[in-house]
């Protein structure tokens, strides 16, 4: 699409190799995002698609650098879509899914039935069959009750089951409690404080059709500091010793935070995997094969929605809001979590910013807030807005709230766009009417 000039330095959050082109657009994945945005409409998610590829080679390479015994797992919840599992089983990852649906997309997508791990704290009973049907390669049990649907359900199947058990070791890192899931007050797994996992150790070891192959240990997501992960494995290894578990393989979950704003400065890729390799090496003998699941770092700054602006409105004193053709229907996580995101105008992003402002979405809720006093370049009604940041969970959490079509998503490489999935139409609004 649009030819390119240098790179200037733009925040981190946006995706690898994003410039602004002699157009003085915005260009990601060598596409010009003003034609992405003429082409496929708006509001849309574009991804650049070589970002999520050097991401997934980037913990491949930090892993190889210093273990020959790992495994990278695709936290697909971030993007559960066919495209995102193809690129990442291209990559030679493995993925994690967490219901039916994405157990369904990840086998459609390609991925081996076998380097699938299937996660969960209520797995239903058709999930379960379907999941031992495709033969996935490891079960995360999450309570007592799962054990004993597993084990009916395999009864004379005459085959066995590699399992892991999720523990919650009672470490609590500084994120937002929505997403901090280490903590002994969790609705996830068996704690180690309450003695639930040595238990649910004593009662595996009886299982003639689960094979107890090791733990799983997640605390929590967008986590900026390493240590609660050193300590984690430290209480991990405790448990496994005191349990006499066959570790054979020790997931340490994933929880690496991205940059939303130019301000967040998350511990790179490389970082993050020396620290879980070197805590493990100095507590576990025989060190197990180690397992990391990362989603938000994959995706999250892969990927952009680009908007257009419709309405200014000013309210002298007080603030001047700028409303965009999409909201909590395409991005929720502000109004769930206080997410904060950056934005500029994609037309003209290298225009001195001269306004704060807000960024409106369009439904009828006051609190449809994506960004609350944000500087731009002189917004203009017909203006493409872009926020950075939004390759995790937005597309996953989207919905059809004031019965709104969901956006389109757009892979971009090499100056081609991909629309991977379409944009929803009103006909889709009514397709599952009975």
């Amino acid at each position: 699409m649009g030819a390119s000039m240098a790179t200037i330095a733009l925040s981190q959050a946006y995706p690898l190799g994003t410039i602004i082109n002699e157009r003085g657009h915005l260009e990601i994945g060598g596409c010009d995002l003003v034609e992405v945005a003429e082409r496929h409409g708006t509001p849309a998610y574009v991804y650049a698609e070589d970002d999520m590829r050097a991401r997934a080679r980037a913990y491949v390479e930090a892993f190889a650098a210093r273990t020959g015994d790992f495994e990278v797992i695709y936290a697909s919840k971030a993007l559960p879509i066919t495209a995102a599992y193809s690129v990442m089983a291209e990559e030679g990852l493995s993925v994690d899914v967490a219901s039916g649906g994405e157990l369904y997309l990840a086998l459609r997508g390609g991925v081996p039935p076998e380097r699938i791990f299937m996660h969960g704290n209520n797995k239903a009973r058709r999930e379960l069959e379907l999941a031992f049907e495709a033969q996935i390669g490891c079960l995360v049990l999450d309570s007592f009750g799962e054990i004993e649907l597993a084990e009916e359900l395999l009864a004379g199947s005459g085959r066995r089951q590699r399992v892991l058990i999720r523990v919650t070791p009672g470490i609590k890192p500084s994120t937002h409690s929505y997403i901090q899931t280490g903590q002994l007050d969790s609705k996830f797994g068996f704690g180690l404080e309450d003695g639930l996992a040595a238990e649910a150790v004593r009662r595996l070891r009886d299982s003639a059709v689960l094979d107890l192959v090791g733990v799983h240990a997640h605390i929590g997501s967008q986590i900026f500091e390493l240590e609660p992960y050193v300590k984690t494995i430290q209480l991990i290894a405790s448990f496994v010793g005191a349990t006499g578990l066959d570790c054979r393989l020790l997931n340490v979950g994933g929880g690496l935070g991205i940059a939303y704003t130019g301000e967040d400065e998350p511990a790179s890729i490389e970082e993050y995997v020396d620290v879980k390799v070197r805590a493990i090496r100095e507590v576990f003998d025989p060190v197990p094969r180690i397992l990391v699941e990362p989603g938000r770092s994959l995706v999250g700054n892969a990927g952009v929605t680009v908007y257009r602006i419709g309405t200014i409105k000013e309210i002298p004193g007080v603030r001047t809001y700028v409303a965009v053709d999409g909201g909590m229907s395409d991005n929720l996580r502000p109004m769930l979590y206080g997410a904060r995101y950056d934005a500029a105008i994609a037309n003209r992003p290298d225009a001195p910013v001269t306004r704060m402002t807000t960024i409106a979405g369009m439904h009828c809720e006051s609190g449809d807030i994506l960004i609350r006093d944000v500087e731009l370049a002189d917004p203009q009604v017909g203006d493409l807005l872009v926020t950075p940041a939004t390759g995790a969970y937005g597309y996953a959490m989207a919905n059809n709230y004031n019965g709104v079509p969901r956006p389109p998503v757009v892979f971009c490489r090499e100056g081609k766009t991909r629309v991977v999935v379409r944009r929803e139409t009103y006909e889709d609004l009514a397709a599952h009417d009975a």
